[in-house]
């Protein structure tokens, strides 16, 4: 069994290798941010709650996060392991995983927030069926409009010069840190992300003794 924690900002594609590791290794992929949508998109209370925080630019709380979380792994659906995509993000949440579980490893992508701010304003979503976009690597055939759909494509209410500086802030001062107590483990590979998808997968699997398909 293996379970792993994918740490590093936003726009460093935690969710991308997430996914690609989860596929790779049977492993259940645990994305608090798909979590907080689902509760968004079906207007749950959970969802108002967190919309006006992430409207806000601000994280979500501790208590919500950590019982998320504890709820989802309390399924105990992951015969073959997780990775866990969005937590923790402070040191608080990072002492509550500690004691609750065994990490076998903690993916640290890096990617400097020059970068960040460069993918993260290019992002657009389908206004219609949801499809993701980003101008930079996957451009829409027509402009603005949905490959599938013919939605309008448009930002994401959060993703926006101010809100994101105020999520690069948060991440700097509160989440940042939590690598260093996760090192005190032993636990932390940090892979530049600012390498080709492809690169950053190679490495985390050779960073964690992990075998990759030639």
């Amino acid at each position: 069994m293996r379970k792993y924690v994918i740490m590093g900002v936003q726009g460093s594609g935690k969710g991308t290798q997430a996914t690609r590791l989860a596929d790779e290794f049977d492993l259940v992929h645990i994305s608090v941010g798909d979590i907080f949508r689902w509760h968004v998109q079906h207007h749950t209370k959970i969802g108002a709650q967190v919309r006006r925080t992430v409207d806000a630019g601000e994280l979500v709380g501790d208590d919500l996060v950590e019982s998320v979380v504890q709820d989802r792994l309390s399924a105990h659906d992951w015969n073959y392991g997780f990775i866990v995509d969005g937590f923790p993000r402070n040191d608080v949440q990072a002492e509550f995983f500690l004691e609750t579980y065994d990490i076998d490893g903690v993916i640290n992508l890096d990617l400097p927030d020059a970068e960040v701010e460069r993918r993260v304003l290019s992002r657009r979503v389908c206004s219609q069926c949801g499809l993701d976009y980003n101008l930079i690597a996957h451009r829409p055939e027509v402009d603005d409009r949905c490959d599938v759909c013919g939605g309008h494509l448009v930002a994401r209410e959060d993703d926006n010069a101010e809100a994101l500086a105020n999520r690069l802030r948060d991440y700097h001062a509160k989440t940042a840190p939590v690598i260093a107590i996760f090192e005190r483990k032993e636990f932390v590979v940090t892979v530049d992300a600012t390498q080709s998808k492809d690169d950053v997968f190679a490495d985390i699997c050779r960073e964690l003794g992990l075998p990759v398909e030639s």
